[in-house]
């Protein structure tokens, strides 16, 4: 919201300063006056300092706090090097379908694993079987959540480091 406020007030200013300008000087201006070109000079100089303001130093101010520390740690959780790998894995594979605030994830279709903060064993038990919402008889149980999780999504070692991510992370931020 701050933002559309700091471009609406910039043209508000803008067009003030165009307005104040021409009904000071009026159709013919001060052209043959003395004092006109101070007027025109302290119109100008005004002008600059809020071309500058608006269109430097605003947009400065806004990149400054745009900072992503994720790949350092989650919060005041330390990530070990596989943790950080099995992050970005979930963020390319997993984090479509579900929420986990540790990747910034906000899928909608898997479970939320904030809320549901399974271990590293039930995660990587999960991504090596998959889950189906409508289990055949004898099979695993029906999944949290609304959508179908294929089977070796992620496999091996990178399987792993999304059990140990997810696991130390969920629920945690």
């Amino acid at each position: 919201m701050l933002p559309v406020l700091l471009f609406a007030a910039f043209w508000v200013v803008l067009g003030l300063g165009v307005f104040l300008l021409g009904a000071r000087s009026g159709p013919g201006g001060a052209a043959g006056s003395d004092s006109g070109w101070r007027a025109r000079r302290a119109m100008g100089v005004t002008v600059a300092v809020v071309f500058v303001a608006f269109g430097i130093a605003l947009p400065i101010l806004f990149t400054v706090g745009n900072r992503n520390n994720a790949n350092a740690k989650v919060g005041v959780i330390h990530l070990t090097a596989a943790e950080k790998r099995g992050r970005e894995i979930f963020g390319e594979k997993c984090g479509l379908c579900h929420t986990l605030a540790a990747a910034n994830a906000v899928g909608k279709v898997g479970p939320n694993l904030d809320i549901v903060q399974p271990t590293e064993q039930l995660v990587l038990h999960t991504i090596q079987y998959g889950c189906l919402q409508n289990p055949p008889e004898g099979s695993q149980e029906a999944c949290l959540g609304q959508g179908t999780m294929p089977a070796d999504v992620v496999q091996g070692v990178d399987a792993t480091d999304v059990a140990k991510f997810v696991s130390k992370v969920a629920g945690q931020e």
